[in-house]
C-alpha cells in the first residue's frame, strides 16, 4: 500500500515540475559563476531566488530563457527542460523559447511606442493575430492580466514611456504574458518601484500563479516570504537551500541559510 501510495505521489510531482535543471554549471571565461544546480521548478507555483549580491541568482535565472547566450564569454552547461524539452538543444529557436517564457526587469523597459504597440509588439512577431480584432483582444487580455487596463484603455495611443514606474511594470508585465507564454521570469521587477507600486505588483504575481509558472528574482526576504510557495536561496554560486518557502523561513536545514535569514549573512 505504501509503494502505491509513494509512487502515486512521485507521479504527480513529476505531472507538476514545469522546470527541471540538473548538473548547471555557468562560466563567464574563467569565472565558475554557476556550480552544479539541481532543481526541479514547479507549474502553477511562484518560487523565489533569494541570496546575498553576486551569488548566481540572476545569472541562473538568465539560463532558464537562454538570456546568457547574449553575452559572448559565457557558457552554460548541464541540462535544462521544459515540459522535458531540452531548451539547449541545437533545434530549439531561443526567439521562440522567449515567447514561451517570458520575462520581466528589474527597471521597467517599455519600447518607446504607445502603450498598445508595446503589448502588440510580441504577438505580431510571433503571428499569434490573424486580424486586427483579433489582435486588439490579445491586447485587452493581456492588459487585463497585467492589472492595468482600467488605467490605460481610454489611452491605448499614449506614449508607454509616459505612465508611472509601476504602471509601466505592469505594462512590461502585460508584454510578457501577451505572447501567452508558460513561464514567466522576473528579476527583482520591483527593486524599482516605491511601497505601493509594489503591492500592486506582489498582488498580480499572486494572480499570475494561476496561469504560469513563475520565477522571481528578489532582495527582498519579506518579498519572497509574501508572493513564493517555494524559496531557492544560493550562495556563492551554489543552490544551497530548495524547499517550501515557510519551511526556509523558519526551519532551513543549512546553518548557512540559516545566516542569512537571520542577517548574519548577505
Amino acid at each position: 500500500m505504501d509503494d502505491y501510495y509513494t509512487t502515486d505521489r512521485k507521479m504527480s510531482t513529476m505531472q507538476d515540475t514545469k522546470i527541471a535543471a540538473s548538473g548547471v554549471q555557468v562560466y563567464y571565461a574563467d569565472n565558475h559563476a554557476i556550480k552544479d544546480v539541481n532543481v526541479d521548478i514547479g507549474d502553477k507555483t511562484v518560487t523565489a531566488f533569494i541570496g546575498p549580491s553576486g551569488c548566481g541568482k540572476s545569472t541562473f535565472l538568465r539560463c532558464l530563457n537562454r538570456m546568457n547566450d547574449t553575452i559572448d564569454i559565457c557558457r552554460v552547461e548541464g541540462d535544462i527542460k521544459i515540459d522535458g524539452e531540452d531548451i539547449y538543444d541545437k533545434k530549439v529557436d531561443p526567439v521562440q523559447l522567449r515567447a514561451k517564457v517570458g520575462m520581466v526587469f528589474q527597471k521597467p523597459n517599455p519600447f518607446p511606442k504607445s502603450i498598445y504597440d508595446n503589448v502588440a509588439y510580441g504577438p505580431k512577431i510571433h503571428g499569434l493575430a490573424s486580424s486586427k480584432a483579433d489582435l486588439d483582444n490579445i491586447v485587452e487580455k493581456a492588459l487585463r492580466r497585467g492589472a492595468i487596463w482600467d488605467e490605460v484603455k481610454d489611452r491605448l495611443h499614449a506614449p508607454g514611456t509616459g505612465l508611472s514606474g509601476g504602471q509601466q511594470q505592469r505594462l512590461c508585465i502585460a508584454r510578457a504574458v501577451a505572447t501567452e507564454p508558460e513561464v514567466l521570469l522576473m528579476d527583482e521587477p520591483c527593486s524599482a518601484l516605491d511601497p505601493i507600486a509594489t503591492a500592486q505588483v506582489e498582488e498580480l504575481i499572486d494572480e499570475l500563479r494561476q496561469n504560469y509558472a513563475v520565477v522571481i528574482v528578489t532582495h527582498s526576504m519579506q518579498q519572497a516570504a509574501r508572493v513564493s510557495q517555494k524559496t531557492a536561496f544560493f550562495h556563492l554560486g551554489n543552490l544551497v537551500e530548495y524547499d517550501d518557502t515557510d519551511t526556509i523561513f523558519t526551519n532551513p536545514k543549512d546553518p548557512r541559510t540559516e545566516s542569512y535569514i537571520s542577517g548574519r549573512i548577505g
